[in-house]
């Protein structure tokens, strides 16, 4: 379990992953189990499903437990990695949830560390590109502070997002807790929800079936898109290294929001035409990550083209679309 690039933080046998059956979640268990991990699943299926972790079940490294971590958490036996992805990440469902978005950015993340913290364990923050906010740096670097709205709308995701970094930052200069913060830009794949609200997922499913596809404003603004794989492998580079962060991870490929309709109705063979709506208050205009820092103390830099990234993706909505009207039929 070496990471190339960078010293390993320690032998890490058995983790819990909160919000483990989520789009992301899921991904990172599967892996970990992968290499040897031994996965403890917490999620209470407010965004996440079963079917994302259905096929581990059976591992006998992998264990399911239904809870909030808004409430109390719990876990018995040793836990060497805690990783903290549970909260609501898209607009659609953190606009509908934002209770609860900024509940589980704060006291699911304050129940969180105090697990790592009693567990002696390495304790990983999923915190997101969301804390730039509008960029006035471009790209953005780490050691930029952002532009956000804090009572705008999207203000609940991105300040539940900050307050979970420096309450994970406090944990570590005040209570010696051992603890990292990857910032994660736009990832996409297999097991998104396809009524999730972000772009890629909606634009596959509006395409597959024939309808306009939605673009946001005129489409001038951008988004960079990376691989679920390759942003797993990022995250795990720098859960086991002594890396603190914070870390961008994320693919500097960068791309209109109108490229990326193109592309895809390109991708599925699609008839559909592209049409415009109104762009969502304070959505971001730019954003495309600086990776250099997880280059340099991980070794790390994405791997999956953009192209081969979305062919994968457009394929499983494709499948996931053909057994549910086998289904119906």
């Amino acid at each position: 379990m070496a990471v190339q690039g960078a010293e390993q933080a320690r032998e890490v046998r058995r983790a819990v992953v909160t919000g483990g059956a989520g789009f992301l979640g899921s991904h990172l268990c599967e892996q970990l189990l992968e290499r040897g991990v031994e996965v403890v699943c917490l999620d209470n299926f407010l965004t996440g499903s079963p079917e994302n972790v259905q096929h581990l079940m059976e591992h006998p490294g992998f264990r399911l437990v239904r809870c909030d971590i808004t409430d109390y958490v719990h876990v018995p036996g040793p836990v060497d990695l805690v990783l903290h992805f549970a909260s609501p990440a898209s607009p659609l469902d953190y606009l509908k949830m934002p209770i609860e978005t900024l509940k589980v950015g704060s006291l699911g993340t304050l129940h969180a560390l105090g697990l790592a913290k009693e567990k002696g364990a390495r304790f990983l923050l999923a915190s997101t590109s969301e804390v730039y906010g509008d960029p006035l740096q471009h790209p953005q670097r780490e050691d930029y502070w952002g532009n956000v709205n804090p009572v705008g709308p999207r203000g609940v995701y991105d300040e539940a997002k900050r307050f979970s970094e420096a309450l994970t930052t406090a944990y570590r200069t005040s209570e010696g807790t051992d603890t990292a913060i990857v910032r994660i830009f736009n990832t996409y794949g297999p097991r998104m929800r396809a009524d999730d609200g972000r772009a890629i997922p909606a634009f596959v499913g509006q395409a597959l079936s024939g309808r306009p596809l939605t673009v946001a404003g005129d489409g001038s603004q951008t988004r960079s898109i990376c691989y679920v794989d390759d942003t797993v492998r990022g995250i795990l580079a720098l859960a086991f290294s002594t890396e603190t962060g914070p870390m961008n991870i994320g693919n500097p490929d960068e791309l209109s929001m109108l490229a990326l309709a193109r592309w895809i109705v390109e991708l599925t063979g699609s008839d559909s035409e592209i049409g415009f709506i109104d762009l969502p208050v304070d959505d971001p205009k730019v954003r495309r990550p600086d990776t250099t820092l997880a280059t340099e103390a991980l070794g790390w830099t994405p791997t999956v083209t953009s192209e081969v990234g979305l062919r994968r993706t457009v394929e499983w909505f494709t499948t996931q679309r053909e057994a549910a009207l086998a289904q119906v039929g």
